[in-house]
């Protein structure tokens, strides 16, 4: 992607604030930082300076309470694409709370190479900041019956992309890649204990027209099996999706690469949202 392309595409999403933050990290002058929002080719440089991160995350850190989330995350993957960029090797969750050196850093700094692929997990990570939830009505034997259904509930949110219009289900299928991705990668253990419980696993790969039986997939550890449905989710949304937008290249582009994306948030949440408190995303459940 064009860096000016990339540069608007970050620009939507960060705040006044967010500017005078980044103008001063750089030694600019703040008071002009709104000059930045017609240079989006600078941005995209000044967010990959390392003493934003400090800024962000270090001991003179700007109070996260100024800063949008967005802001922040992209800062995170930023950081990250510098650290794993030099690393020789990541962490792998093999268990609640376990981890074992894993040798695959290239494609992991393949993959953040992109502008447009760090953009697309900082969109992930700001979109659970808020988490939706709520109630439809589907059809039953008996009637209409209401339904609950939480964006960070996987089971239930397959069940709704069934039963919305064919014209919404890229949508849904794109957030059920979504939700698939932010709970491997963000919560590992919590996905890898909790997400599924004992005839969710069927339920969901009937949802995904997969056989429970297929690939010896239903027995598989839960993270393993999010991860499989998260990448044909992402692959559902692009092949329905009418018009392929720039966002929803990136959606197959992911849906091949799911586990570089799970590995490098993984990195990120163990190594940066301790730092403070991870003050935006509460433990699911």
């Amino acid at each position: 992607m064009d860096p000016s392309d990339a540069g608007r595409g970050y620009l939507e999403h960060l705040t006044d604030e967010d500017l005078r933050v980044l103008a001063a990290s750089a030694g600019m002058d703040s008071g002009r930082a709104g000059e930045l929002r017609g240079r989006p080719g600078a941005v995209l440089q000044l967010l990959d300076r390392p003493e934003l991160f400090d800024r962000v995350y270090g001991r003179g850190q700007e109070p996260l309470v100024r800063i949008s989330p967005f802001f922040a995350f992209v800062v995170a993957v930023a950081q990250a694409a510098r650290e794993i960029g030099a690393a020789p090797y990541v962490a792998e969750r093999s268990a609640p709370r376990q981890q074992v050196p894993v040798f695959d850093t290239p494609r992991l700094r393949d993959f953040l190479t992109e502008p447009a692929r760090r953009l697309f997990l900082a969109e992930l990570l700001t979109s659970f900041v808020r988490v939706a939830s709520g109630r439809y009505w589907t059809r039953t034997a008996r009637g209409w019956r209401s339904q609950r259904y939480s964006e960070l509930d996987p089971v239930r949110l397959a069940q709704y992309a069934e039963q919305v219009p064919a014209a919404h289900r890229p949508g849904v299928y794109r957030r059920l890649g979504d939700v698939s991705l932010f709970l491997t990668g963000v919560f590992p253990d919590y996905a890898q204990q909790h997400a599924l419980g004992p005839f969710d696993a069927a339920r969901l790969m009937r949802a995904a027209g997969l056989s429970p039986d297929e690939s010896g997939l239903a027995a598989t550890p839960p993270i393993q099996l999010l991860e499989h449905l998260g990448q044909r989710w992402y692959r559902r949304a692009a092949d329905l999706a009418p018009v392929i937008t720039r966002q929803m290249a990136v959606v197959s582009e992911v849906a091949d690469r799911f586990r570089d994306a799970r590995r490098i948030l993984n990195h990120i949440a163990d190594r940066y949202f301790a730092r403070v408190g991870n003050p935006w995303f509460g433990q699911p459940g």
